[in-house]
């Protein structure tokens, strides 16, 4: 989807076609030009067409063989004045820190309303909790830990407990509490 920007240019990058074609129509009603694309293969081809945004909405999680990360690196060494927000279901403070390493401007984790995600593009890396310095208890990083190996059974709690060698009625306990945040 493109259109006559009066406010600059953002390729969004999603696999979820539904999440993508509503956030780039609310994003183009806003005045920006938008760019789709569904993975990161075609967003590096759109960047290597010529297509140079100014700004770019990176989900984490794609199919294909560039992780929303790698695409994050692939991007800036392409563009380096490109300003980028990533986008996940699936946030942890490890994601965070390295999508901000890998040049990022901002991190958020869906459900995200499209004013927010505008806005961060306005902000600094600074005004994000200075996340390299906080440091986790043992229960978030056993959370996150659990919540990786959940998404990579694709919500099998079966598999996924004895991947974690434990019971299947311990691990559906601890995530009927929930991540323990302090």
């Amino acid at each position: 989807m493109e259109s006559y920007s009066s406010y600059g240019h953002i390729l969004v990058v999603d696999d979820d076609e539904v999440f993508r074609s509503r956030l780039a129509r609310a994003i183009s009603m806003r005045g920006y030009m938008v760019t789709e694309a569904s993975d990161g293969e075609k967003a590096l081809r759109i960047i290597e067409s010529g297509c140079l945004p100014d700004r770019a909405i990176v989900d984490l999680k794609m199919p294909g063989s560039i992780s929303g990360l790698e695409l994050v690196y692939k991007l800036r060494k392409r563009h380096s004045a490109l300003k980028i927000v990533v986008l996940t279901g699936f946030g942890t403070i490890f994601s965070a820190v390295e999508a901000m390493k890998l040049g990022a401007t901002y991190y958020l984790t869906k459900p995200v309303d499209t004013d927010t995600i505008l806005d961060a593009f306005q902000k600094t890396p600074e005004a994000l909790i200075d996340l390299k310095e906080r440091i986790p208890t043992v229960e978030q990083v056993e959370w996150e830990h659990i919540q990786r190996v959940l998404r990579e059974c694709n919500g099998n709690i079966s598999k996924a407990a004895r991947l974690l060698k434990m019971h299947r009625r311990t691990l559906q306990r601890k995530l009927s509490k929930g991540p323990i945040l302090r």
